[in-house]
């Protein structure tokens, strides 16, 4: 069973999905389930495992669901009768949903996938993207065509194919472009095309601009490009190749966790209200959106208080960083004609 148990988590592992483990630390008779029994739980609902029958399975699971959503390990108490230890802290009392007695107490972790980044192109920046995303924990897809000298022998998976790259992603996967214009154009286009949340490319601002026009042009909106980080990386004054490469990886640390906080206020019951790239005022009993979405990244920021906005033909526009902020302040009616459908 155990062997089943552990195939399992690191099939589910390989494949970047996030699962539950459940593991019974104790129990009082009468109950099917024994201390060491471990379960594993998808993000589906699914049960793999044994951590005892009907009367624990189905409370498991939700609580399963529920640490994976708030990535949060939990300790939880099935039993018919209080604890006569009285409150425990760290300890979830809950009821078994039979009646025949007993008492477990199950150990319930979330496994997060590592995140995938793909680094598309052999040279310094994307040697040095490579040896940082590593030693930050992420799982490194190289992609260098087949027949270049510079490819990248400490990734996890090497690949030789540009069109394998929609395969390689999905939504939280960060995708960086390094080929110093080699091939670019091929590069981003499936790339973007592939819903990648994040898609960061090395260039200069000239040539950023010709090959965004390159990607209009292949039919890109504005949703596809919404994830496109031109140039990429923030702006920390970097000048070598390694330094290019701490600033793309701060600024993919910058996007994961504004999109964590996005994602934790748009869950089912927050608060918040309304989106938008421009804030113009509301009528008598309307109530204010409290976020508003970037006009140059896509990403959703919290209007009280933010630190990077622009005025524009009276209208306020709300940013995620001062280079979203720049890039739109030197030529705003550029990036809203671009926006529109």
């Amino acid at each position: 069973m155990f062997d089943d148990f552990f195939a399992k988590g690191h099939e589910l592992w390989q494949s970047g999905k996030v699962f539950a483990t459940a593991t019974v630390v104790r129990a009082e008779k009468p109950t099917s389930g024994k201390p060491g029994d471990k379960a594993i739980v998808t993000e589906e609902g699914e049960m793999f495992g044994w951590i005892g029958g009907s009367c624990a399975q189905p409370t498991v699971i939700e609580e399963a669901l529920k640490a994976m959503r708030e990535n949060r390990s939990t300790l939880v108490r099935l039993s018919t009768e209080a604890d006569a230890a009285g409150e425990r802290g760290g300890l979830t009392e809950l009821p078994m949903t039979c009646y025949s007695g007993g008492t477990m107490e199950i150990y319930i972790e979330p496994h997060q996938p590592r995140v995938r980044l793909v680094v598309v192109g052999g040279q310094h920046v994307a040697q040095a993207l490579t040896a940082l995303g590593r030693a930050m924990g992420y799982e490194i897809v190289s992609v260098v065509p087949a027949g270049e000298s510079n490819q990248i022998a400490e990734a996890d998976q090497q690949v030789s194919d540009l069109e394998a790259l929609p395969g390689l992603v999905n939504s939280g996967t960060c995708v960086v472009v390094a080929t110093h214009g080699n091939y670019d154009e091929l590069a981003l286009e499936p790339a973007l095309r592939s819903g990648a949340g994040y898609v960061g490319l090395v260039a200069s601002r000239k040539r950023s601009e010709s090959v965004v026009e390159y990607l209009r042009g292949k039919g890109l909106g504005r949703k596809e490009l919404a994830a496109l980080h031109v140039p990429a990386g923030l702006d920390i004054g970097a000048r070598r190749g390694d330094e290019i490469a701490l600033s793309i990886l701060a600024e993919i640390v910058q996007y994961r966790r504004q999109t964590e906080a996005v994602d934790e206020l748009t869950k089912p019951g927050s608060e918040v209200t309304g989106t938008g790239s421009e804030v113009t005022g509301t009528t008598e009993g309307e109530q204010a959106p409290e976020t508003a979405i970037d006009p140059i990244c896509g990403m959703s920021v919290k209007i009280e208080g933010a630190a990077h906005t622009h005025e524009h033909e009276d209208t306020t526009y709300y940013f995620c960083c001062a280079g979203c902020q720049t890039r739109f302040a030197s030529d705003p009616q550029s990036y809203l004609e671009a926006a529109q459908p």
